[in-house]
Formats: structure tokens, sequence, C-alpha cells
């Protein structure tokens, strides 16, 4: 550029600013203020030329750029004229420096108001001008001049310009303040409603316009939408997901416009809808959603994201509307997200919060069940002798918590679910929930550890497992065979004299399902105890938050369906209900265990179900679904209650039966007050066994459906098909034990007790007895093997059906005598409590009970009379091989936990060959490792001696309300192999036996000669004895001699056993009463021996001299064994407790008594004393 030029351009410069600088106009006339005016437009328009296009041609292109910068930078410096000058350190844009210094040079005065970046607002044909303000008679910003669009003549290099309109001569306008900050009130796919502050400092109506435009591109309009008098304005049809900037502006009455103040937001972009989970494992989740509103047709994805605890967020991108997230960890929460994503916007997540299952084998790892999952626990494990029976261990790892519970479950103690590993008091994640520990042991038990585990489970007032739930096949299964054996006794209020005993799930009963819906503040479970439990006779029927371990959360249990019943006394004061029901329990939120609930709404005939009021709505689902129940919510808000009965046809509706309930004693009068409403209407009444077929159409197995379990209840069918009458089922499909066995077993007998000798030769009267023995054995032999010996033996020789066989008869034959039997025991023991000299009517009712009598005792009392009778058949012969299989299989099923009968109570006599071959069979089973230790039991009938050993042992000696011990019995505990040295034995056979009854009771038949000798001989084969004394002092003297005679005979085989002496039926004792009552025993004792003449003449003393005994330590009280007022009494924990000590003390006792042999001794021990004593 040459130096004229540039002349030139400062000159025209120097003409502009004079333009508004400061001048003193007063006293000029009218014509020289517009002549002035005149020259400021000329000036103005010799200032715009020189940024005008002017011919380049023939000018190089490095010339062109220079002279199109030089433009650029003075165009710029013209805003700045425009705008004001900045301060002298602001920082300056790039190639305007020089030209805003010059005018800085100058002395150039010019308001300011700062401009926002035209850029950012990207609109530049509806931008408003800057102001230009004069110095002196605008005081701070009182004025703004409107700007002129530029003409196209007026764009230099590409870049729109504005010029001021420039005010006409005296003209003032003020200043209009811009509206407040842009706040978005809603932001919609396809809207958004905006609004904005009042501006500062004016008063009275306002009109703003507003614009706006989309991110990328712009929106041109002919004119902004004005609003007048309202701060907030909703701009529709917009595009979803796209980001929008909006413009407000004031405008005054004259169409000025001040500053405007922009915003930016996206519009909304649809959430996904109706996310539910389909499938859900340990370490998988398959969710599934819908597209949200209106987004048909728009490519977009969705972007899923997994919190958990302690865990990096993990993130997952999908353009389908469904996801099978995997490689998670069992038994962990996750939050899920799903979000709509749409041009980089996300939409608002669709969140669900999911469990994932634990991993069964993990949680039976940490438990220590992992080998069992697959080889199951059986009976006999578990009631082996093992190192917790012979010290003190404390649970120190979860791994103990199984065989704690077992071992307390199997002793009847009711506190079996309160045990916790000391290892959970300083690390959480140690502890377990007991119903976890109660899941596990169930799938790891074999079918008829699992029916042991139920029955004992009902003892002790526990809920049992009706629908058990399996994290590792994913199955359900109904627990029917598992419930088979449990048989309670009741008193319904409208037979309240008449004792009910049924087998409960044959009985009709109505059932009462409790599910929850959500989480709940209150216990369920807590309030169902208090509903259930008796007056004053609470008891934690099902496991709650607030018992040991409750809190835990549940990792494999959830999904369990608990079953347990109320069953009446007929006393009106203690019954809560007049009837029995029976009462289930769904564990966790019913919403996750569709198929357990769709069952319950089924079978039951009210289901209550706790929900918070907002949950509600869920209901909706029932509508058109099978529900037979009828269905009360018990709704709350907060802490209040509110019963509601809910319809399903013609439609959903609910009515209020019960309202503000305020706490969970209200909550639980008013279930009590609708439960007995439904009794009193008849409700719908279903045997548990009936609604296997319903269970089975709701996809959930039944553990009885199995192919042994079926042909063996076949099997045991067509016997007990063919009992009419008892007494004539055994005469004719037993006849072995008949009237002939009888005879048979006097003259064996008589060899020995020469009760009819008479003055005659003891020789020739015993040989006189073995030749009326001879056709008698032949009459035996010639008994061909009937119909109903051939079932039992084809049931019993396949192992794989052995033990369900051997159930099922066992459970007919129960269920066919059991209501007699209880008739007529109840009338014995009324008779012998009252009238114990009216012994003719009492030896009657005891022989009737002998008539109708139909056990497995009889069945192998017959295959005992066909092994021995087997010699007389053809060698080789099929009925011969399978008479010599029978001593093999009952001995296995010794080994199983099958009690075996050592003394036949009808005859008073032992099957000696019979007993010989079992014991051998047995013997060999256990690979010659047979060495063992005897503990017996004897003492006054019906003072509960074989519940205790089943309390001690485990064991199941029968103790129905319809049997009562006859002869003798034996079972066998092994002992574990890492205390078989310290006990100095493989196993214990433990021996029950028949009750010894008082004198006043002795008849004629020597049946008084039959019970000593069979405690006699118990006595002599045992290493410890227990001794059962009853209560009642009438009959305490006539025990305590017959026990005594019962050692005495002892003497002469060199026989001297340690005894311990149990009083049944005693309530707590203080240690110096106890000291006191053991020394009076010893004193009771020595006065027996004093007075009798036989012990004086076999120079017998005092009773040291016949056992070993200890009044200090060998002397038991043992509590009354329910705790509380049967049915709804638990078993005593202090009766469990005594016991359990007792035992120990037992073995503490055996260690130090020296062995005596194996089997093969102990059966040549049977055999010599029988005889001998």
């Amino acid at each position: 550029m040459d130096c004229s030029e540039e002349d030139k351009r400062r000159a025209n410069v120097e003409t502009l600013m004079s333009l508004f600088r400061d001048k003193d106009s007063s006293g000029e006339s009218a014509d020289s203020k517009d002549k002035k005016e005149q020259e400021k437009r000329a000036n103005v328009e010799t200032l715009v030329s020189l940024f005008r296009d002017k011919d380049s041609s023939g000018e190089s292109a490095d010339s062109k750029d220079k002279k199109e910068q030089e433009k650029r930078s003075e165009l710029a410096a013209l805003d700045f004229i425009e705008s004001g000058l900045p301060s002298k350190d602001s920082t300056l844009p790039f190639g305007i420096k020089s030209s805003v210094n010059l005018l800085n040079h100058m002395h150039m005065k010019v308001c300011y108001v700062q401009q926002k970046s035209r850029d950012s607002l990207g609109v530049t044909d509806q931008m408003q001008a800057l102001s230009i303000y004069e110095k002196g008679k605008h005081i701070g910003h009182e004025s703004i001049l409107e700007r002129e669009h530029r003409s196209p003549s007026q764009i230099s290099g590409g870049v729109k310009r504005q010029l001021p309109r420039l005010p006409e001569a005296g003209e003032y306008i003020k200043v209009v303040p811009p509206p407040g900050k842009i706040k978005f009130k809603s932001v919609k796919p396809n809207s958004v409603h905006l609004s904005w502050g009042r501006p500062d400092g004016v008063e009275g109506p306002k009109s703003f316009r507003v614009k706006w435009r989309k991110a990328g591109g712009s929106m041109k309009l002919k004119d902004p939408y004005i609003i007048k008098d309202c701060y907030n304005f909703e701009i529709n049809h917009l595009q979803l997901g796209q980001q929008y900037s909006f413009s407000v502006a004031t405008e005054d009455e004259g169409g000025h416009l001040s500053e405007w103040i922009e915003a930016s937001v996206s519009t909304a972009v649809p959430a996904p809808r109706h996310l539910t989970k389909e499938h859900l494992e340990g370490t998988s989740v398959s969710l599934k959603w819908t597209d949200g509103d209106n987004m048909e047709g728009i490519t977009h994805q969705f972007l899923l994201t997994l919190k958990s605890e302690g865990k990096e967020p993990r993130a997952i991108h999908t353009e389908d509307c469904s996801k099978k997230i995997c490689d998670l960890e069992p038994d962990t929460e996750y939050i899920i997200a799903v979000a709509t994503v749409l041009n980089t916007q996300l939409s608002d997540p669709a969140v669900i919060t999911i469990h994932t299952e634990p991993c069964l084998r993990e949680v039976l790892s940490k438990i220590g069940l992992e080998d069992h999952y697959d080889n199951k626990l059986t009976l006999s494990t578990v009631l082996e002798i093992n190192q917790n029976d012979t010290s003190e261990n404390k649970l120190e790892m979860a791994k103990s918590l199984p065989e704690a519970f077992l071992r307390k479950l199997m002793m009847l103690d009711a506190n079996a679910r309160s045990d916790k590993c000391v290892s959970s008091d300083v690390d959480k994640r140690n502890a377990i929930n007991p119903l976890d520990v109660i899941t596990a042991l169930v799938l790891c038990s074999d079918s008829f550890l699992q029916q042991d585990m139920v029955v004992k489970m009902a003892l002790c007032q526990f809920a049992v497992p009706f629908l058990m739930p399996n994290y590792e096949t994913r199955e359900i299964t109904m627990m029917l065979w598992s419930m088979r054996e449990i048989v309670r006794t009741f008193r319904p209020s409208t037979q309240a004299k008449l004792s009910c005993e049924e087998r409960i799930v044959l009985f009709d009963i109505p059932l009462v399902s409790f599910v929850r819906l959500g989480r709940t503040t209150s216990s369920k479970s807590q309030i169902l105890n208090k509903l259930l439990s008796n007056t004053k006779e609470y008891h934690d029927i099902f496991h709650h938050r607030k018992m040991v371990s409750g809190d835990v959360p549940r990792r494999i249990s959830d999904g369990l369906v608990e079953i347990s019943w109320y069953l009446p006394c007929g006393i009106r004061n203690i019954d809560k209900f007049p009837e029995p029901l029976a009462v289930t329990n769904l564990r966790g939120d019913s919403r996750a265990f569709e198929k357990q609930f769709s069952f319950l709404c089924q079978t039951s005939a009210v289901v209550y179900i706790f929900c918070d009021e907002s949950e509600t709505d869920f209901f909706k689902n029932l509508e058109g679904k099978d529900v037979k129940a009828k269905v009360i919510l018990i709704s709350s808000v907060g802490k209040t209650f509110t019963l509601k009965m809910m319809t399903m046809k013609p439609s959903l509706k609910t009515t209020i039966v019960d309202e503000n309930k305020k706490n969970d004693e209200e909550l639980m009068k008013a279930l009590q007050k609708s439960i007995s409403e439904m009794l009193e209407r008849s409700p719908h009444k279903l045997s548990l066994a009936n609604l296997a077929d319903r269970a089975r159409c709701c996809d959930i197995l039944v553990d009885e459906d199995r192919d042994e379990c079926h042909s063996a209840s076949k099997t045991a069918g067509k016997i007990t098909k063919q009992v009419a009458k008892t007494f004539d089922f055994k005469d004719q499909q037993l006849p072995s034990q008949g009237h002939i066995w009888k005879e048979l077993s006097w003259l064996e007998t008589e060899c020995w007790r020469l009760r009819k000798i008479g003055d005659q030769n003891i020789k020739v009267y015993r040989k006189y007895l073995k030749t009326e023995e001879k056709p008698l054995k032949k009459k035996l032999q010639r008994f061909e093997m009937t119909a109903a010996m051939q079932s039992f033996i084809h049931g019993v020789t396949p192992e794989v059906q052995r033990y369900y066989f051997l159930k099922w008869l066992e459970m007919d034959l129960d269920n066919l005598s059991r209501h007699r039997l209880s008739a007529l025991q109840d009338s014995y023991k009324e008779l012998s409590d009252k009238l114990p000299q009216n012994s003719e009517r009492i030896a009657e009712i005891d022989q009737q009970i002998s008539v109708c009598s139909l056990r497995l005792e009889h069945f192998f009392r017959e295959c005992g009379q066909l092994y021995e009778c087997a010699d007389h058949l053809p060698e080789g012969s099929r009925q011969r091989k399978t008479m010599e299989q029978l001593p093999a299989i009952c001995a296995q099923m010794l080994l199983d936990g099958f009690p075996l009968e050592l003394v036949d109570g009808d005859v008073a006599n032992i099957p000696m060959k019979w007993i010989t071959e079992v014991l051998t069979e047995l013997h060999h089973s256990m690979h010659s490792n047979s060495k063992l230790k005897v503990i017996t039991i004897i003492g006054a009938e019906n003072s509960g001696k074989s519940t205790l050993l089943n309390s001690m042992f485990g064991v199941r000696f029968a103790v129905s309300k319809g049997t009562c011990t006859r002869g003798a019995f034996i079972q066998l505990i092994n002992v574990n192999k890492d205390v078989r040295m310290e006990l100095g034995c493989d196993c214990i056979m433990i021996i029950d036996t028949e009750g010894l009854k008082p004198n006043q009771m002795v008849q004629d038949d020597h049946s008084h000669e039959r019970d000593k000798e069979v405690a006699s001989l118990a006595v002599a084969l045992s290493d410890a004895t227990i001794v059962s004394v009853p209560q009642d002092n009438f009959r305490e003297k006539d025990i305590l001699e017959m026990v005594l005679h019962a050692f005495t005979r002892l003497k002469d085989v060199g026989k001297k056993p340690l005894c311990h002496f149990v009083h049944t039926n005693m309530s707590d004792m203080p240690a110096v009463e106890r000291k006191k009552r053991g020394k009076e025993l010893v004193e009771q004792l020595n006065e027996v021996i004093r007075k009798d003449t036989r012990m004086k003449k076999d120079n017998i003393t005092k009773c040291s001299d016949v056992m070993e005994f200890d009044p200090d330590t060998s002397s038991w009280y043992i509590p009354p064994v329910w705790h509380g007022t049967p049915p709804m009494a638990p078993f005593s924990v202090d009766y469990s407790e005594t016991a359990q000590a007792l035992k120990k003390r037992l073995i503490r006792d055996l260690k130090k008594h020296q062995g005596r042999g194996d089997l093969i001794h102990f059966i040549s021990n049977v055999d010599r004393f029988w005889k001998d004593l």
C-alpha cells in the first residue's frame, strides 16, 4: 500500500472519529446543525468506500491476499469502533491490534456493551447491532442504535456486516434491558418449554422475541416469535434427540431489542419401556424391553450399563430390544440401566435391579457339603459316633454348621436352628442363614434321610419343606415323600373328647397360604408364629429375621415354600382355631417365583398377600388366571395394615375387610378372625397327597415320581389289600408264627425254666420236651410260602427299592391298624394308671393289642421261621436260594437304620438260628471289623424308654401312640474311624426292651417272668445300662425290685455292668436336691436287697454288689418331653439337652470299659445268657 493511500485512510478514520467527539452545539442555528449532520454522513460514506471492492486485475495473488487481510483487519476495527474501545490490557484478536492502538492514540471515547459471539448464536441475518454511545449526554448505557441490514455490496470477504443506523439529530433512545437467564422447565422428545427472568429495572408489560435453531444448521425465521407479558414459551414440532440453541431478547414499545440471551439444550430421547427380566441364573441374565415412544423407523441403539458394588461399571451396546448378559458373578446384586442412544444423545435410563442366583455348588462348598450333592448323605452316616460325641468342640467355621444342625435335629433339639460359627462374628461373610443350611441338607440327603429330617423337624415344631427349589437344576420339587411319615394327634373342638391320630398327608385339611410382594417392614414369618402359637406358648415355627442369623441374606432358599399345621388340643381357652389347618409360607418376593405363587393360588382356600400399598398395581396380572383361592391383601402404609378382599371376576376389584391395624399384634388378631370365619364357612379341603397332580400341572416335580418308589408302593399295596382283619391275615398269610410257633417256643423255654417239672427228673423232663418239639417243627416245615410273603420278599430283594418298599409297607400297615391300636393303648394306660389291680381286664386289653398289631417285625419273624425251616427244602431249589438270601438282606437293613427284633415279644423266645445268621452276615458286611459295645435300657412300661433312646442316638425305635415295645429290639450305630481307637470299638449296639410290669399286674401266664427275663438278658449283654424309673411312688418300689432281680441274675455269669438311673417327667431340680435324691435311691435299692431272702442267700447285701452306680454322677432327672400343651408344643429343649448329656456320659463310660469282642462273640453271649438266665 503506498503512502498516499495510507494518508487518505488515516484522514478518513480521523474524520469518522470527529463525528463522535463531543462538541458544544448550544447556540447553533438549525441550519448550522443540519449542515454538520450532512458532513458527518458524507464522511461516513467516504469511510465505507475504503472497504468497497476495487478492480484488482493485474495484481499478484500475494498482493490480493494482503489487501484482503487488511480489509478484514479494518472491518474488525470498525466493530470495536461501534462497540467501544477495549481496555488497554485486553487481549485483542489477531489483525486488529494496530488499528485499535491507533484509535487509542487518538483518545477516542466510545461506550462499550459486551456482545455475545455471533457464531455461537448462529444467526447472521437477524442479529441486532450493538450500541454506540456519545459521551457526556448519555449517562451509563442510556441509548442504543438499531442496526440496519447490510446490502450485498457491503459484504467483504464473504463475511456479512451490519452498519449502524445513525441517530437523527437530537434523537436519544433508551437502552433495552435483556431478559434474565433462560431456564428449561421441561424438555421432551418433540418439545421444549423454556422460561426466562424479568428484565432488570423496567416495570410494566413486556414483549420478548424468541428464536431458535438446530445445531449444525440454521433455522431462518422471517420474524422471531413475539411473546407479550409472559416469561415462558413452549416450542413444539422439534426433532427428537437434537441439540437446539434458543435466544430471547426484550423488545420495547418502539421495536428496539435488547441484547440476545442464549441457551442450548438437546431434545429428549425416548427411554426404553417395559424393561423386564426374562431369565436369571447364577452367571447370566436375559433382559427384554420395547422401544420408546415414536421411535419407529428411526435408527438408534441401546446402551446397557451394569453396576455392582466394588466393581467397575460395564457398558454394553446393542441394536436389539433384548440382551443376554453373561459372565456375571453369582449371588451378586446388579443395577442395570438401559438407555436409548440417538445422535450421540442418551435417553433417561430404564433401570432394573437384579440379584444373580447363587451358585448352589459354591454355597455347598462354603458349608462343606460339596461332595454330598452327588454322593448323598445317609441316615447311618449322620448317626455315626464321632469326635463331637467324645469331646467338646466349638463351631469355628461355616463348614461345621450342617453337621451341628443335623446332630441336634436327630436328638430332637428345638434349638437346632440357633447355631452359628465363631468366625461369623469376626467376618460376616462367613455367616449363613439357617434356611440355607436346611435347604442344602435336604438337597444333599437321600430320600430316607430327608424323610427322617422332616419327621423330626415336625416334632420340634419347625416348618418343613413343602416346595423345594434347586438352584442347580432350576427345578422345584414337592416334598410329598418326605412328609409321608408325619403322624399327628389332635382334638377338634367338635370332638373334644375324641383324640384323632392322622397321617398328615392323607388328611383332608384347608390350606392357608402367606406370601409377600416386594419388601415389607414387618416380618411375615414372625406374625405367622404369633398366629399359630397357642396363648402363652409362643414358639418360632417359621425362622425369621430376629432369630440367630435370620438377618443374613438367603442365598439358596428364596423360593422355598414351607408348611406347618395348626392342630387344636380341644381346650377352648388354649386353642386359637377350632379346626386343624395347614399353613404355607413362600420365602422371597412372590413376583420372582411364579410357579410357586400360581400353585398356591390354585390349591389354597385363602392366600394372604403382604404388600405395600404402592405395589397393588401388580395384581392386575392376576386377571384371567386360574385363581381358585380367596385372595386377601394385607396392604401396609408405614406401620398401618389394611385387609382387603380381592375379587377377580368379572373384573379385578378390592374390598376393605379390616383396616387401621397399627401393629403386629392387632394384625395377628385380624388374621385370626379372618381365618376363623373361613373355617366356619366349611372351606374346600384337600389332602396334600391329592395336590400332587396339581403340582405336576404347574411344572413342579414330585419327589415320589421315581420308578423305584412307584414300584415299591405297588408291591406294598399288594400285601395290604389282603388285610381285611388283622387276626385272619396273620393266621392265613403269616402262619409260621401262629399257635404252632407259640407251642414250640413254650417247649424250648421250658427246657431251662422248668416251671412245670414238678417232682420229675430234670434230664427225663427235658428229654420229654425235646420229643414234643419234633412234630411241631415238622408242621412248621410243611408251611408253604404265602402270597403275602412272596410279595414281601419280592419287595426287599432289589436293593434299589428295598428302603422304599419297607417304608411304604410300614406306613400302610400303620394306616390300617393305627386307630384301633390307639384306642386300645389309651384304655390300657388308663387302667394301668388308675386300676392296676384290675389285672384281668388289663391282660385282656394287652392280648387285644397283640392280636390287632401288624407291623414289619411280623413279616421278619415269618422270614426267620421260613429260614429256619429252609433246611428241609431240596438243595439248589429256587425257594431255598431265596430263603438263604434273607439274612444278608436283614443285615443290610440293620446297617441302614432299621431295628431288628432280638426277642419275639409274643412268645418270649429268640429264633437263635435266624439271629445267628443275620448277625454273622452283618459281621461279614463290616469286613470283620465289628468290635462292639452295648448300651441297654430297661425299666417301667410306658416310661418313655424308646423315646429317650431315639432322642439320645437319633435311632428309630417305634414310639407312635398305637405301639408298645414287646420283647427286645436292637439297632446298630457305626463309630467313625477317627475315634474307634479311642472308644475301643467299631460300632455301638442299642437294645430297647419291653417294659417291666408292676406286681399288681402279674398274671398266672408267667408274663412277669417274660419281661424280667428280657430285662436280665439285655443287662447281661450290655456294657452300660439305663434304668428308667417312673415318677409315681406306687410303681417305683416294684420296678426297683424287678431291676435288682435282673442285675442279681448276672452274678452267676460274672457280670457287673455300669448303671445310670433315669427319673422321667421331672421338673428342674437344684443340684442339692439331686444329690439328696441320689442318696435316697441308693438307700431304696439297699432296702430292697435287705428284704429279699433270695438275694441274702446269694450273699448280696448292697446294690454295689451287682452294679457300678455312682449316685452323684449316674442319677438323671429328665424333664417332660413336651414344652407346652400338645399337639402344638415342641419337643422340650431341656429334655433333649439332658438326653444329650446322658449320651456323652455313657460314651465316656464306654471308653473306660473293656470291650468284650465282636459280633461273633455277641452271638455266643446271646445264646449262653438266654439259657443261663
